[in-house]
């Protein structure tokens, strides 16, 4: 298995060198995508967990731009999500897909670890003390707040 593990890099190596040559499309090295968010109110948090993981496995780029509200806030769990200074991020605790009745206690604490899981640390902690347990509104704060939480800017 080494063997023809060298073989194909030595080949490929060889391809990079010629003048001229391209490589097929499907050898060409696909670069990761952008998903630019400027008004996302959120959803479902099983779905947008479903759609973080496509786009972690894609490599694409998350730039919060703009307002992004609810489970728009757990792309901030993914290693190349950044946060532009004046965008509007709004938080608030999980919820039962009844308006206003609430979870039971257990699933309450499992979907708000969920949630956490996905903040960096200083936002994780406003998270889980402040921001969890407001279910009928959100908390909101600005891009640069989050920043200064641990959110990664925007270039």
């Amino acid at each position: 298995m080494r063997k023809a593990v060298r073989h194909a890099f030595a080949f490929l190596a060889l391809l990079l060198l010629l003048p001229g040559l391209t490589l097929p499309a499907t050898a060409a090295i696909k670069a990761p995508g952008v998903s630019i968010i400027r008004n996302d109110p959120g959803g479902s948090v099983a779905s947008r967990l479903r759609q973080i993981e496509k786009l972690r496995s894609d490599g694409t780029r998350v730039e919060i731009r703009g307002t992004c509200a609810s489970a728009c806030t757990l792309f901030l769990g993914l290693p190349n999500t950044c946060v532009a200074r004046s965008s509007r991020l709004s938080f608030h605790g999980p919820q039962s897909q009844y308006y206003g009745v609430a979870l039971p206690p257990q699933e309450f604490e499992y979907w708000s670890q969920v949630m956490a899981d996905h903040y960096p640390g200083p936002i994780r902690l406003w998270f889980l003390a402040k921001a969890r347990n407001t279910t009928m509104e959100v908390l909101t704060i600005t891009g640069a707040e989050a920043i200064r939480m641990g959110a990664r800017p925007c270039n």
